[in-house]
């Protein structure tokens, strides 16, 4: 049998239709019509063209490499001989020109009112309704793939849902259009069901009709064979292996076929490139949904600006996710929809009547995509929705459900097929891959979880897998992979996050107190005071309210010791000596002398700050001694390191400098970078107060450099204290207010009013040099209320430039105007300066 006898008799004119006449049928709900009706006068575009590169002070030439065409196109465009300047071309000469806002939107319309190309014979529209939006970039490259050889035969658009797969490919399908002389065609194959619907799809698109019987791929690609064509199958997913089957057909069997696909799976055949559409930037997002909430509501005025934003952020650019949003603006203020945003998205409603039911929700969306899953792929996608921030393979394998072992491969592969279908994130990067999932496809992940009544035992898991991450990474904050450490968890802090917040909704007390204990020195290095000190003091708060158990102990000591220290940190000596009196005691009953030595380590940097430079010295000589004893070299170190800070607080030069050189000697063996910076910085200080300024400056720049490499912001606030004394001393006035003011900020963002009150009087003392003796008595004052308030005094060595600030100052000032100034600043809390 010939194959035109499978074609039916009726289709003869839509034969010669598609044998003779480039053509593209594109969805309803997403044409636009063109029209010549109520056209702007020829020239209206090449005017603003021509207004808008005057004003930007670009010839010709300098516009056309800038977006990337020729300059003969842009001298065309400016003439007015391109009556039909491309939508693409368009939107590059907006980017090159630097548009936005208005000025964008009236550009881009300009050039829209004038007419196509023909609609194709059969006198379907050609184009669609809403504005394409962002993508500049991505549809040139599309686009070049599509029109230029040798490219791919068969490219793949994937993407999550909402993520505007379609509306890339028919923006792209108009580019290709305007270039080919071929077969430009879409087939919609979202009410496809098998290999006789999607290739019945295909012929009908191509204006050929097809009987049931004969719907096969041999049928298309014996039509195909010498035609030159561009096909667009829009919606794969659901329809893959048909899909495939038919795809891998009609590139084997017709040469001049380039096959387009848009997919939330790849079709995983020979010859396929695969394009990950991302989500909209922020900026084009935010305008979208200006644009998309105009057509329900007033204009976005100023103020909600940063509103729409925040819509944005937490919808993470997926196209539908903001049209939707966007569509509540009808009922609520855009405010509030930033609101509801923060703990849910079931605020984002329906979308368009005449969508697919599939697309008029983001949740109908999702579903699609999870109901053509495996069973086991549900399971495992509930399964990693307990994950805030990403996570890695180990992560993964220690939540499933189907645990597999020691052995990662069904792991990796069940991501890779979550991945392949567009639920999962792969984020590239150097060393260990991270995963992810958008928001969105999360919180639907973890309703199924939900419903399943496997929450508690997931979320155990996940808590348990970060504790043993955070215990072992605790052992290595300290040694020379120290940096590897604190950025892997840095990638974990949400997960820690999470895992904290639910084992205390949950009433888990313990997992709550050896989490919390585990990080309080990760939450030191990276200045998490604050919130390190919530989590402990929560944690233990719950321990002790469900009742302390001796199995226990050892993690309620360490938990102790953390909030004792986070709370030494932040000045709440009290606090602090209460905490770390009573962590001395448990691990004295548990017999932990590492414990012990710590405990004694944190009691002797109370009791320095308060200025009880005895007691200090004498604590951490015991801690000394307790480290000797177990041969624990970096406790040594540290408790040597400590003996030097409390030296030169008391201005005992020799014997600071000598503890410092040892610390230093012992951390560079250990590879302890916060050590060295710590090491550094005591040199250096030593150095400044001897007036050695020279040699002061070069420890305290090291010092600098380490810290900022290390990114201990402690450290970095420290250095430049010190360095802002040093310039002060060097009458580089400018220079010390300038660091001064850098280290106060993070002192005060840290909570160290210590610190911060003697960067104040530093600051008072450029004040007196600069003659402004008033300023530097508020500040005085200030510091003074500061210390008396945490019951810590000048510090012995800052004591004589101390008195000297306050001397020079009094000499300008009469006694009513002196008072008055002290007055103010004790009545101003030291943030406030």
């Amino acid at each position: 049998m010939r194959l035109a006898a499978t074609w039916h008799e009726p289709s003869r004119a839509a034969l010669h239709t598609a044998r003779c006449t480039p053509k593209i049928e594109l969805p309803l709900d997403k044409r636009r019509r063109y029209s010549l009706d109520g056209l702007m006068p020829q020239s209206d575009f090449a005017d603003m063209l021509r207004r808008h590169r005057f004003a930007a002070g670009l010839s010709q030439e300098e516009l056309a490499r800038r977006a990337g065409i020729s300059g003969d196109a842009v001298a065309a465009l400016e003439r007015g001989r391109r009556r039909a300047p491309r939508p693409l071309t368009v939107r590059l000469l907006a980017d090159a020109l630097e548009l936005s806002g208005e000025q964008r939107q009236l550009f881009i319309s300009s050039a829209r009112q004038r007419p196509r190309p023909e609609p194709a014979a059969n006198g379907r529209s050609t184009a669609v309704a809403d504005d394409f939006i962002g993508r500049t970039s991505e549809l040139a490259h599309v686009v070049d793939i599509l029109t230029q050889p040798p490219g791919p035969r068969l490219l793949t658009l994937t993407g999550p849902a909402g993520v505007g797969k379609t509306r890339l490919a028919i923006e792209a399908a108009g580019e290709v259009m305007h270039r080919s002389s071929g077969i430009v065609s879409w087939a919609a194959l979202g009410s496809c069901t098998d290999e006789v619907t999607v290739t019945t799809a295909v012929a009908t698109a191509l204006g050929l009709t097809v009987s049931p019987e004969h719907a096969q791929p041999g049928f298309l690609s014996g039509y195909l064979q010498n035609q030159q064509a561009v096909i667009f199958l829009d919606n794969c997913e659901h329809v893959i292996d048909a899909a495939a089957a038919l795809s891998e057909n009609l590139i084997r069997e017709c040469a001049q076929v380039r096959l387009v696909a848009t997919s939330r799976e790849t079709l995983r055949i020979p010859g396929e490139t695969v394009l990950t559409v991302q989500p909209l930037a922020l900026s084009d997002a935010a305008r979208m949904f200006t644009l998309r909430a105009a057509a329900h509501a007033p204009p976005v005025t100023d103020s909600e600006t940063r509103h729409v934003r925040e819509v944005c952020r937490r919808l993470e650019g997926l196209p539908l996710a903001i049209e939707l949003a966007a569509a509540r603006v009808n009922v609520l203020t855009i405010e509030q929809i930033a609101r509801e945003l923060r703990s849910s998205f079931r605020v984002l409603g329906s979308g368009s009547r005449t969508a697919p039911k599939r697309q008029q929700t983001l949740h109908a969306a999702i579903a699609w995509s999870y109901d053509l899953l495996s069973p086991a792929e549900q399971v495992f996608l509930a399964d990693l929705s307990v994950f805030s921030g990403g996570w890695t393979i180990a992560a993964a394998q220690a939540v499933s459900t189907e645990r597999s072992g020691p052995d990662p491969s069904p792991v990796i592969d069940a991501i890779g097929r979550l991945a392949d279908k567009s639920l999962v994130n792969v984020l590239r990067a150097e060393g260990e891959a991270r995963y992810d999932m958008f928001g969105v496809i999360r919180e639907f992940a973890a309703g199924q979880l939900d419903r399943a009544n496997r929450c508690d035992e997931v979320e155990q898991h996940h808590a348990i897998y970060f504790i043993d991450l955070a215990e072992e990474a605790e052992t290595e904050l300290h040694g020379p992979e120290h940096r590897d450490w604190l950025t892997r968890l840095d990638l974990e802090l949400d997960n820690f996050r999470i895992a904290m917040k639910r084992s205390l909704e949950r009433r888990r007390p313990v997992l709550a107190l050896k989490l919390a204990g585990a990080l309080y020195t990760y939450c030191y290095l990276r200045g998490h005071y604050t919130e390190g000190r919530g989590w402990l003091d929560a944690a233990l708060s719950a321990y002790e309210h469900a009742g302390p158990a001796p199995e226990h102990a050892r993690w309620h000591a360490k938990a102790l010791l953390g909030a004792g220290y986070l709370a030494f940190l932040q000045c709440d000596y009290d606090v602090a000596q209460r905490m770390l009196e009573t962590a001395r005691v448990v691990y004295g009953e548990l017999g932990d002398r590492s414990g012990t030595g710590l405990t004694l380590r944190y009691l002797g940097s109370v009791a320095r700050e308060r200025g009880d430079y005895a007691t200090s010295a004498d604590l951490h000589r015991k801690s000394l001694a307790v480290y000797d004893e177990l041969d624990d070299a970096a406790g040594s170190a540290w408790a040597v390191h400590h003996l030097a800070f409390v030296a030169w607080l008391r201005a005992a030069w020799d014997i600071a400098r000598q503890h410092a050189r040892d610390a230093l000697e012992r951390f560079r063996r250990l590879g302890d970078g916060e050590g060295i910076v710590w090491s550094l910085i005591n040199l250096g200080v030593v150095e400044l107060y001897t007036e050695n300024l020279q040699h002061a400056r070069v420890m305290l720049e090291q010092a600098l450099s380490h810290a900022e490499e290390e990114g201990f912001r402690e450290g970095i606030a420290w250095c430049r204290n010190q360095l802002g004394v040093l310039a002060t001393c060097d009458g580089d006035l400018d220079r010390a207010t300038d660091l001064l003011d850098a280290g106060l900020d993070i002192h005060q963002e840290l909570g160290d009013q210590w610190r911060a009150a003697s960067t104040v009087e530093a600051i008072a003392a450029v004040m007196v040099r600069r003659d402004q003796a008033k300023q530097a008595v508020v500040m005085l004052g200030a510091a003074a209320a500061a210390r008396h308030r945490i019951g810590a005094p000048v510090p012995v060595c800052e004591a004589p430039a101390h008195q000297a600030t306050l001397t020079a100052a009094r000499a300008e000032l009469d006694d009513d105007a002196f008072d008055a100034a002290w007055q103010r600043g004790r009545e101003t809390p030291l943030h406030q300066i």
